[in-house]
């Protein structure tokens, strides 16, 4: 079953190569979290807080990011198939 971590205080966590795959992180502060080498796929992030977040590497594939905040640093994701790419901001370095 997937992981629940909706509306959690997720600020500098480290998720690094971890399994997110259809993870539930919508409203998330992952602010600062080191995402690099994680399975995102299909990971609900609507609205999540991805500032200063590390996704090198990251596989986004399917992944929902409508409303999510993100900066500088997304290099070498896997950005098939990301929903709502229009409303995240910062994804180019």
């Amino acid at each position: 079953m997937p992981e629940d971590y909706s509306g959690q205080d997720l600020r500098g966590r480290d998720f690094s190569g971890q399994d997110l795959i259809g993870a539930n992180l919508i409203g998330a502060d992952l602010s600062r979290a080191d995402l690099r080498g994680a399975d995102l796929t299909g990971a609900d992030l609507r609205g999540a807080d991805l500032t200063g977040a590390d996704l090198t590497r990251a596989n986004l594939s399917g992944a929902i990011l409508l409303g999510a905040i993100r900066r500088p640093g997304i290099s070498k994701a896997d950005m098939r198939g990301v929903k709502g790419l229009d409303t995240v901001t910062g994804l180019v370095d």
